[in-house]
């Protein structure tokens, strides 16, 4: 079944154009590698699905939904959540108020409940706390749930992003460049995570340049160059294609 489908999306910055007529479906329960060179749109392409950009033409479809041109809040609702590449954490914050935080998006209680500390929202605190909690010993940080968020080693900030991500209770997760930046126990490691968050039954969609780590996780690969669809298949597919090879400098190597 499709959780997420792209047909012809295009964005234009002025007379650059980012993606154009872009076509892929994502299947619930798999991973899905967004593959290219740098500068290929991909980054583009999560800004539009979560609505950091609207497209010039296109739809993004989730599920019998048409999201293209929504809020991001009203996106994060309809439980399609990001782990940015970038710094988005709270840094002077604990790594468990962090995960908090991240709850408040799906939190039922109104302004006045949270100014009053009802009864109600004292108890939906209290979930989002046990929750998180929960979370963060999930992705590997038990133990370091009150530890400022800009003292976690790098490889514990991307799995704090993680986490807060799944805090929101994402049918979709969209992954930036997870593995940026780690060494190959790091690396391992957060794949290892990557496959435990599909399967509690979370759909994935994953932009890597560690070729890997993506010919490792993923079911099925996109690759996209100067903002079009490349190629599109299985890893054995996309590591004998020879215009993925050529995009990528003729570097095999990365492929194995």
């Amino acid at each position: 079944m499709k959780v997420l489908e792209v047909k012809g999306l295009s964005k234009n910055f002025g007379g650059l154009t980012a993606v154009r007529g872009l076509d892929f479906e994502v299947q619930q329960g798999e991973i899905l590698g967004l593959v290219g060179p740098n500068g290929a749109g991909k980054t583009t392409v999560f800004n539009l699905i979560t609505g950091v950009y609207a497209p010039n033409k296109g739809k993004i479809l989730f599920g019998d939904l048409d999201i293209a041109g929504w809020e991001p809040h009203k996106i994060v609702a309809r439980r399609i959540a990001r782990a940015f590449q970038l710094t988005t954490l709270y840094t002077n914050c604990s790594a468990l108020e962090n995960v908090i935080i991240g709850h408040h998006l799906r939190m039922k209680s109104g302004l006045w409940s949270i100014l009053g500390r009802t009864q109600s929202f004292l108890r939906e605190e209290e979930n989002a706390r046990q929750d998180s909690f929960r979370l963060l010993q999930f992705v590997g940080l038990a133990g370091q749930e009150e530890i400022r968020a800009k003292n976690l080693p790098h490889g514990h900030q991307q799995r704090l992003k993680i986490a807060i991500a799944i805090s929101c209770d994402p049918r979709l997760l969209l992954l930036d460049e997870p593995v940026s930046g780690m060494n190959p126990e790091e690396t391992q490691e957060m794949m290892e995570l990557i496959g435990k968050i599909r399967a509690g039954g979370i759909t994935i969609v994953m932009i890597e340049h560690d070729m890997k780590a993506v010919m490792g996780l993923c079911d099925r690969i996109v690759v996209i160059n100067y903002g079009e669809k490349l190629a599109e298949g299985t890893p054995e597919q996309i590591r004998e294609n020879p215009e993925v090879i050529e995009a990528y400098l003729g570097r095999e190597d990365d492929f194995t």
